[in-house]
Formats: C-alpha cells, structure tokens, sequence
C-alpha cells in the first residue's frame, strides 16, 4: 500500500492531502470562486495557481495529491510540477476514472462531466492517466460509485481492476450521493479470486453530512485507507457561509471555520487522510490549521446540532451552480 509512506512521515499535516477539484478546471460548485481564482481562469493561470498550491502543500507537509480524468487539467497540471520535481519521491498520487470532462474549458457547458463505469471507459481512460503520470500513479480509484452502479457487479471490470492492482497500482472507489453507507458496503464485498479488490475508500463526510460514518469505520476496520471529501461541503463551511453554530466554534479556538470543520473530520478514529480542496495558498494554509485544533466536549456537541438529513443535504448540493 503506497499510504505506508504516510506512516513514516511526522508533520502535523501528513494525515491532510490537497484535491485539485477547484483548480483543474475553470468551472466547479465550490463556493466563492469568483474572489479565488485569477482574472479570466485561463489554463495557464490555473497552472500556475496549481503549482503555487502544490509548492506549498508539500512544504507544509502534505504528502497525498488527489485528482481525476473529470477535473480537467488536473492530472496534467499535476504531472508538470512533478517531473520538474523529480526528487520529490515521499508523496502519494491518486487519480479517479469514470466521469470524462466535457466542458471544454467553460464555466457555462451544459454538461461539465458524463459519467460512465463501463470496462471501455476505464480503459480509455486508464491510458489517458498513464499517458500523463506513468509511473507516478500510486492510486486509481473508480469516480463516484452509488449502490446502483455497474461497477459493483461488473466481473470484467473487476479482472481488470485485479490485472492493474498486481501490477502495483492500489484499487479504490469514491462515492457521492445519501446513500454513500450502502454503496461502500457492497464495495467491500467485490472480491477477485477471494481477495478483497478495494483498497481504499474515499467519501464526502463533514459537519453537516455525516450518515456515511459507520460504514467508514468498517471499510477501516476491513483495512482499507479511508480518504475523506468535501470536508468543507463545498464552501458552505466556509466564513463567508458558515452557519452561526460553527462561526461561535471557531472563534473560541481564534481560527478559521475551515479549520474547525476539517478538525471534525481528522479526529475521527477511521479517517486516513482528509482532503483540503483550497483553491489559493491562503486558504490553504488556514485549511491546515486543523490538525491544531482540540475540540472540547461542549463544542463537539455544539456542532452535532448541524448535521442535516443526507437526501435534504445532497439536493443542496446538487443545486449549487457551477462558477
């Protein structure tokens, strides 16, 4: 399991890793994009704000780099920086398939990303991510699995998967949706020649969503390296957006509510590594705060009044608009 790596590594921020979501690609749900990002978005400045993030993310200890064929440039922009940083030999490098990017660099597409689990796709898609990070890839992770989708029964797909993992490459799933508790189960019951085929699980868990928990613990307890998402819902746990319960939290603890909600996330007994999904190195740098921050009893309990019902919380975010 190339996460062994984080296990030797002793800063503070070895257990957050950065997603390039909100830079990869002009267009994103995130909140507040319009101040983040620079001036006309175009794909040399996105460039250059990934690789300023990306310098600053691995000197601040960050160890685990997580994009997706549907995040636009992001494998593209990762790569650069990584073969201009060919010493750089201590990180993790995850990549998802399953959505093909189809906005064309637009912030207004009809259609930003089209979903697909199909044996065609992955392949297709498999050689796309080897053709940009080669050997790099530590991790290849199928892109938002739900309860209804093919890739949980696909035996096929699953013989690829197995070719891939013996080759070195670690096999994982990401979820989305309410019913995130049921798609990681059925995931941890695919098995190739009576091996398990997953080796990680990552899923949107956060102050205001936290229905997927108990499955979470027992994709840990069965071994595998859970990555947690979206811990700033986001945006909407953000300053600018956060609710009064968290606002109060944080300015007990003097830093950001972004802090605060993605220390939630790292104190929780199953949570391997925790994504920052910063778009400027400031807001980074706050992100990182979390694994600072000690959260007391009342506080936790303050926070626990937030949690939202997981269908009301995904129409939520399935409303958001793409900036």
């Amino acid at each position: 399991m190339p996460f062994a790596r984080l296990a030797t590594a002793t800063t503070p921020t070895c257990h957050i890793g950065l997603g390039l979501a909100a830079v990869g690609r002009p267009g994103y749900i995130n909140l507040g994009r319009d101040q983040d990002l620079p001036e006309g978005r175009s794909a040399e400045a996105m460039r250059r704000r990934t690789h300023e993030l990306l310098d600053a993310a691995y000197f601040q200890g960050v160890r685990y780099f997580d994009v997706a064929r549907s995040y636009g440039r992001s494998e593209e922009f990762l790569a650069d920086w990584l073969n201009a940083r060919p010493d750089i030999d201590d990180i993790v490098v995850g990549s998802k398939w399953g959505y093909t990017y189809t906005a064309g660099w637009t912030t207004d597409a009809e259609q930003h990303e089209v979903k697909d689990h199909t044996v065609q796709t992955y392949e297709r898609q498999r050689a796309e991510t080897a053709g940009l990070l080669g050997d790099r890839l530590d991790l290849y992770q199928i892109h938002s699995v739900t309860p209804d989708s093919p890739a949980l029964t696909d035996k096929e797909l699953h013989a690829k998967l197995a070719e891939a993992a013996d080759r070195g490459t670690t096999i994982g799933f990401s979820t989305s949706g309410p019913a995130q508790a049921e798609a990681i189960r059925a995931a941890l019951a695919v098995t190739v020649d009576g091996e398990p085929l997953f080796r990680t699980v990552q899923s949107t868990y956060n102050v205001l969503e936290t229905s997927a928990a108990p499955a979470l613990a027992e994709a840990h307890d069965a071994g595998l390296t859970v990555i947690v998402k979206e811990g700033m819902a986001n945006g909407r746990l953000a300053d600018a957006y956060a609710p009064d319960a968290l606002k109060a939290v944080a300015a007990q603890t003097s830093l950001g509510c972004d802090a605060v909600a993605l220390a939630l996330v790292l104190r929780q007994p199953w949570a391997g590594v925790v994504l920052s999904g910063a778009a400027t190195v400031t807001q980074l740098a706050s992100n990182l705060h979390a694994a600072v921050v000690d959260l007391d009893e009342d506080q936790l309990a303050r926070l626990a009044t937030l949690v939202e019902e997981p269908v009301a919380y995904w129409e939520q975010r399935r409303r958001l608009p793409w900036h």
